[in-house]
């Protein structure tokens, strides 16, 4: 994971990354943490289902060229998995439901690319990867807009103070008017759209883009399948006019967005007040070198991060990191567990000794390595911003943090209020022990929370899930993994509240609930409808009833 440290692009958007990150930092850079930092761009793909996101990640891979050919070829039957969706169940259903990590070099840059679930059901990983992340990508299908499962996840952004880059993709489909798009983003989220690009030809005949810095027009080929990268010519505007209606619609609509304001500045951008807007059609790999080049030229480097109590942490700092996701499964042959930390300040060196803030215990770093989807390499140095894959950390858990020297812990990262629950059992009694393990591993990576009672005993724990797909993960992944198939029954409660301890008999006598304890020692009440809820609220004042919302409830 250790790159030339001279920046090989734009040296003048490096200074000013410098001075933007410098301001609030020590003036001794040991080891040169900041320079580092400042080449980092880390950021996360959101889309509601089927926008196309695990193909735009696929394309930009392809074009950054670290794969020389991307997943998506000549049609169904044809198709290949996209190299962030390594899963069986993700090349199945052609969606992806486990984030993963792909870090590659651009420009002089380093990207970290972290891949979100693609359905709403997963929202939960989503969050745990947004926490971890500078910069998002908002990606929205050019038929549909703003769709509700990309206004949640762009609300948690808000919440995160985490700026918003807009892709406007499926471009060469049959889709809506782009002013219309632009004006629905302003009204429905109130981020102020500043495009970058502009496209040239309708929804459906998308044939380039106009660079509203340039004026120039960029000019895209189809090439077969969409498998390859796309040729893209840079023609001056006053030589652009062969596109004809198309061309000149497109300079109109430009000249109106600046008359209206609607133009780049970095200040309101990184303050969440407006939104770049780029085209593409990722499935012919059209746009996407201007969203590389955006991220390298405008998304924002590493920056000092705020800890539990409040104070920061600065970059150059000794190191620290934090735990966003634990998997397990990745690779097979080894059946090892791969912790992703975020390096958050100061530098990391494989086999160097941290101290695991939980359980102020020391972790060793021997077998810490850089993951690019499946495909994993021995990271021997890492920097903030960077994603470090460290193997066999069973005991590391989400949200855990690590470090160097001076003590350190970031904010805990919220788990979502569960809305579907299960019960669920080994088929086999005598793969008893399998049957244990698998539901202790499931419930460390995240995939389900896991609750159990007295009242049900240790071997009918209950799964309780943000959707019911994770439901099928788990059924998937314990037969799979673990060799222990199972059996579900679906509970009726849709309401999840924490609860003192003390108050477990009142709420388990209620009808329509059932006091459970999750893994983590919080005490739930569960209940069937917010009207058996109330009912108990009413009745019994004195029970203090917390909400478990992150960004679901």
């Amino acid at each position: 994971m250790h790159y030339p440290s001279t920046p090989l692009g734009d040296t003048k958007q490096t200074q000013k990354d410098e001075e933007l990150t410098t301001t609030s930092l020590p003036p001794k850079d040991h080891g040169g943490v900041l320079a580092e930092a400042s080449r980092r761009r880390t950021f996360a793909i959101i889309a509601h289902p089927d926008a196309g996101k695990s193909t735009l990640t696929e394309a930009l891979a392809l074009h950054a060229h670290v794969i020389s050919e991307a997943g998506v070829t000549h049609g169904k039957a044809n198709r290949r998995s996209t190299v962030s969706d390594w899963m069986e169940m993700e090349k199945e259903r052609g969606i992806s439901i486990s984030s993963t990590a792909l870090q590659f070099a651009f420009d002089g840059r380093v990207i970290n690319l972290v891949d979100t679930p693609g359905h709403a059901d997963f929202s939960e990983d989503t969050y745990r990867v947004l926490a971890a992340v500078d910069c998002a990508v908002m990606l929205l299908d050019a038929a549909k807009g703003l769709e509700p499962q990309t206004l949640k996840l762009f609300d948690v952004c808000r919440r995160g103070n985490i700026p918003v880059i807009t892709v406007i993709n499926k471009w060469d489909r049959p889709g809506l008017d782009p002013l219309e798009l632009v004006d629905q983003i302003q009204q429905r989220i109130g981020l102020r759209p500043t495009p970058l690009t502009w496209p040239v030809g309708i929804a459906g005949d998308f044939r380039g883009v106009l660079d509203r810095a340039s004026g120039d027009f960029i000019k895209f080929t189809r090439t077969a399948g969409g498998a390859t990268r796309a040729p893209e010519e840079r023609i001056p505007a006053d030589q652009a006019h062969s596109e004809g209606p198309a061309w000149q619609v497109a300079v109109e609509e430009h000249e109106l967005l600046s008359a209206d304001g609607a133009d780049h500045d970095r200040a309101t951008f990184l303050a969440g007040e407006t939104t770049p807007v780029l085209f593409s059609a990722a499935t012919l790999n059209f746009g996407v070198g201007q969203l590389l080049r955006t991220l390298v030229d405008i998304a924002p480097s590493p920056a000092d991060r705020i800890t539990r109590d409040g104070t920061t942490r600065p970059l150059a700092s000794a190191f620290s990191a934090f735990v966003f996701k634990v998997q397990a499964g990745m690779d097979s042959s080894h059946r090892d567990h791969l912790a992703f930390a975020r390096v958050c300040s100061g530098t990391f060196t494989r086999g160097m000794v941290v101290t695991h803030q939980r359980t102020e215990r020391p972790f060793a770093t021997k077998y810490a390595q850089s993951v690019f989807g499946r495909e994993r390499t021995t990271a021997d140095t890492a920097y903030p911003g960077d994603v470090i894959g460290l193997v066999n950390a069973s005991a590391l858990g989400i949200g855990d943090t690590l470090y160097v020297d001076d003590p350190v812990e970031f904010p805990p990262i919220p788990r979502f209020a569960p809305e579907h629950f299960s019960v669920i059992r080994a088929r086999d009694s005598g793969r008893h022990k399998q049957f244990r393990r698998g539901i202790e591993q499931l419930d460390q990576e995240g995939i389900v929370q896991v609750l159990r009672s007295e009242l049900r005993g240790d071997q009918a724990p209950v799964p309780a899930a943000v959707g019911p797909m994770q439901f099928e993960v788990v059924q998937h992944r314990m037969e799979h993994e673990f060799g222990a198939t199972t059996s579900q029954e679906r509970l009726p409660y849709t309401i999840a509240r924490a609860i003192a301890i003390e108050d477990t008999k009142l709420v388990n006598q209620h009808p329509g609930a059932e006091v459970m304890t999750r893994s983590d020692g919080t005490t739930l009440a569960l209940f069937t409808d917010r009207w058996r809820l109330r009912t108990l609220e009413m009745k019994n004042p004195q029970v203090s009833f917390v909400s478990l919302a992150a960004g679901s409830d």
